[in-house]
Parts: structure tokens; sequence; C-alpha cells
């Protein structure tokens, strides 16, 4: 497939060292240096460690930022970087004077323009004032009330076809926007530097390539994806993702954040939006807490949806959307076992899919959850008895489920570990950067444990298929959902060194 490529751009929000600026990829073009958060860096010393571009940046509180001194003292800030820096950051409120442009030239100057996600009519028009002043590229970042407002800065891309322009929505709601808009011509990508906190739904550059393929910008023809309210923890990304490569399949797999399942739905799907653009949504994998919603808005269901009155997964079919489940899928590792006696914990879409399959393998079931009120849901759903979790104890059970993300964060254990034995198999769905209490527990009584990633590779690759029509590569392994082989910056120290104005570090080679 013919590709082409964006520029990408790493952040640096803390004070930095030589040893993290060599980490950094040969793919990435730029440095973004936000000196309003670490302070001035000499262009100098960066080229002594990096040969791509350099892009200085002093924001103000209006723009997100944390300058908070004399505009004297920024405009002096702005013109001494431009002298050094290749590109500088001007705020389009407040930097389009004539000190700032008589002394930055156009070729040096990034203009970023923020606001609502107004109609594309709306955004046209703004870009209209912004491109007045001259400038190497233009930016334009909207703030997201909903999942759905990133698709105007794209049909802005789409309607501008301008390869001097950025345009996403910020935040959690919009990575997906920002993910996209290379397809669309944006020829700058943003990721920080370090691993951030990925709740906030910032990626770092580290990810952009590894999860998405970045900088290569390959063919797109379709879009797959994932919906729910915590996501960004989630490896399916780089999973579906690099199968897609591998099979040379034009699609690619986005994190949808969203609150509501409704309107993502309304907003994303009925809407047609995507349709129109040349990118249809072909797929979802559906996450916590949509699993119960999808069910309703699915055209038809499997007979595992409508047993378990949950699905995990979307295909679309002929304008139809299909309703799978692939949580069955957990206990794949142990059908030479069958049956069993089992207790599956957590009554929640996932644990009334995986009790539902082991019921069909004739295995005694039993029901675990702490509300009483879902507990008992499940318990009518199924015919399956349900013990509250404050009287259930493990012993006399072959196979333990944990079915809910007790454990994810490193939070405790979903059970009274003392009452379980030896001999119990565990198979725990949560998973977190670190093996789970649960798991390591087990594991330390010389127990046997399927861990979260065993499992959701397994899922993962049910899903591909089920959205695809296509076989997950046998190279997709657990070491590739855990990251293994990623290139990570090392949090090496940095030497900042108090000089001039406070925020002003010098740093040591």
């Amino acid at each position: 497939m013919v590709t082409h490529a964006v520029d990408l751009v790493s952040v640096v929000t803390t004070p930095v060292s030589a040893a993290e600026i060599h980490y950094v990829p040969a793919s990435v073009s730029w440095l973004q240096i936000r000196s309003d958060l670490i302070g001035d860096i000499p262009a100098d010393w960066l080229r002594s460690h990096f040969s791509g571009h350099l892009l200085y940046t002093l924001r103000t509180h209006l723009s997100g930022g944390r300058f908070d001194r004399s505009n004297e003292e920024r405009q002096q800030r702005l013109i001494t970087a431009a002298s050094s820096y290749d590109l500088v950051e001007l705020e389009a409120e407040s930097d389009l004077c004539s000190e700032l442009l008589d002394a930055i030239p156009p070729g040096k100057r990034m203009l970023v323009w923020r606001g609502p996600a107004a109609s594309v009519e709306s955004l046209e028009s703004q870009f209209r004032r912004l491109s007045q002043c001259p400038a190497r590229y233009y930016c334009m970042i909207l703030s997201a009330a909903d999942t759905s407002d990133g698709l105007r800065p794209l049909s802005l891309l789409k309607s501008l076809s301008r390869p001097d322009v950025v345009a996403f929505c910020g935040g959690p709601l919009g990575l997906w926007s920002q993910l996209l808009s290379p397809h669309f011509g944006a020829p700058l990508l943003f990721g920080q530097l370090h691993d951030p906190a990925r709740k906030n739904g910032e990626l770092s550059t580290q990810q952009l390539i590894a999860d998405y393929g970045f900088p290569s910008v390959r063919p797109l023809e379709r879009l797959y994806g994932m919906v729910g309210t915590r996501i960004f923890q989630s490896p399916s990304p780089r999973l579906h993702n690099s199968a897609c490569r591998m099979l040379d399949h034009p699609a690619l797999f986005l994190p949808f954040h969203s609150e509501s399942f409704d309107r993502f739905w309304n907003g994303m799907v009925r809407s047609g939006v995507l349709d129109d653009l040349g990118i249809p949504l072909q797929g979802l994998v559906i996450v916590s807490p949509f699993k119960e919603a999808a069910v309703m808005v699915a055209d038809s269901s499997s007979s595992r949806v409508l047993k378990a009155g949950s699905s995990n997964v979307f295909a679309r079919s002929g304008g139809r959307w299909e309703a799978e489940t692939t949580d069955p899928e957990s206990i794949a590792a142990i059908r030479q076992l069958y049956p069993v006696k089992a207790a599956v914990i957590g009554c929640g879409g996932a644990g009334r899919a995986i009790a539902a399959a082991l019921q069909q393998t004739g295995s005694e079931v039993t029901l675990v959850n702490r509300g009483l009120q879902r507990g008992k849901y499940a318990m009518q759903l199924l015919d399956l008895p349900f013990v509250p979790l404050s009287e259930f104890r493990a012993n006399g059970f072959d196979v333990i489920v944990n079915a809910t993300p007790v454990g994810k964060d490193n939070d405790g254990f979903p059970c009274v570990m003392d009452s379980m034995e030896a001999q119990t198999l565990v198979i725990d769905l949560a998973y977190g950067s670190q093996p789970t209490p649960l798991v390591s527990a087990v594991i330390a009584r010389g127990g046997t444990a399927i861990d979260g990633y065993d499992v959701l590779l397994t899922q993962v690759r049910k899903q591909f298929y089920v959205m695809t029509g296509l076989e997950m590569p046998a190279e997709i392994s657990r070491e590739m959902v855990l990251g293994i082989g990623r290139n990570v910056v090392p949090q090496t120290k940095a030497f900042p060194v108090a000089q001039g104005a406070p925020e002003a570090y010098e740093y040591s080679a």
C-alpha cells in the first residue's frame, strides 16, 4: 500500500536529560519544549543531542498553560526563542501584534487557536480570519463536550484540504480525532515524550509509533474501535493495529472515550458522518459500563448475547449491526477440564456471559456478587445459584473466575483468600501494570492462575475475527500484549540548575 508520513512532535513537559533525548525515536521529527512548564532550554544544547526540529512554546493560562508573568516578558522570550528555534507557538487571541510579527518571520510561526467545537461553517470562517496572518502552520484545537464533536475538525480538514493545517478536539473525548487527523492532511501529530497518565486522553510518541504505526499514514478504508469510560490503559489498539499492518488491511482501531453510550451511538454511528468522510465504522469492542446498553441498539444478537443480556463486540454487515460476546472465550483454556465446579465472582456482563458458557458445559456454577440487586438479576436470568460476596468461601471449587475489576489497580482481592484451596484454578480477568494481588497470591502458594493478559489476548483474537472476518496473525503474542520490546524512554534524572527567571533551567549533558 502507498503511504505517506506525518511529522511526529514529542512534547517535553518535565525537565529532561541528555539520556532521555537520546532515547527519542529516530522517527520523531520535532521536540516541543513547553517552557511555561519547565523553563527555557538552550536550543544549542538540544541540537547537540537531537537532530530534528525544535518548537518553542510559552503557553498562557488562557490557553491551558502556566505562564503568568508580564506580557512584556513573554514577548521578549518568544522573540529570543525565534532566533534559535525552528518554530514558535503563537496564540491567535493575543500574539498577533506588530511587535511579535515584525520579529518572528512567517516561516517560524505556528498560529494556535483554541475554541469550542462549533459547526464546520463557523470553523471555516474562523480559519479564514486566522489565515490572514502568514504562518508555517495553523493549529485549531477544539474543546469537546461529546465524542462526536471530533467529527467537526476532521470535516474541516477535509473541506480545507491544506497541508499546513492541524485540527482536532483535545482531551479524552477528542483523542480519536487527533489520531485520525493525519489521514485528512494534518502535517503534525503531538505525543508526550514520557508516558503520560492515559486517563487524561494523552499518548506518548512511543505509543503513537507502537500502537498506531505512525509516522506512516497508511491508506484507510474503514474504522474499528473500542468504546467505554476506562479505555486508555488497554493494549487492544496495539494488537488490532499491528494485525491490520501485518495483513495489509486498510483499517485503524481507535479508542472512543464516551460518558454515554446512547450519545455515542447517535452521534458517531447513526449520524453517518464517518461514512460521509469515507471511513465507515465497521466494528466496535464495547467495554464497561456499556455492555448491557449496547444490546438495546443492536439489529440482531447472538444466542450467547441474549442469554447473558450483554455484548462486548459489534460487527457491521450489510448496514446492520450484529451483537456478539467474546467474554466466554475467557474460559477457553480450561475446555479439557469440563465439567467443573466453578464460582464466578462478578455478575456484570462479562461474569454473566462466562457463567452461561460454563453452564452449557454441564459445569456446576455458583454466582457471586457484592451487590445483591445485580446478583439476584443474574440468578434469575441464568437460573443459577447466587451467594453474596460477604458470605462466599472459596473452598470446594475447582475453578474460580474473577470477573470484576478488583485487583486491576493493585487494590486488593475479590474474595477471602484464606478459604481458597491450593489446587483451585484461578482465572482473573483483571489486569494492570503489575500482576494482580490475586494472581500473585495464587502463584506464591504454588497454585495455577490464568491472568488477565492471557484472557485479553484470547478475546482480542476472537474480536478481530468477528469484526474483520480475518484471522489475527500468530505473531500477535502475549509479549505484545505486555508491551515487551517497546522502546521506553528511561526516567533518568535530569539536571535542573536555576538561573535567571525562576522557571528557567540549565541542562547538563
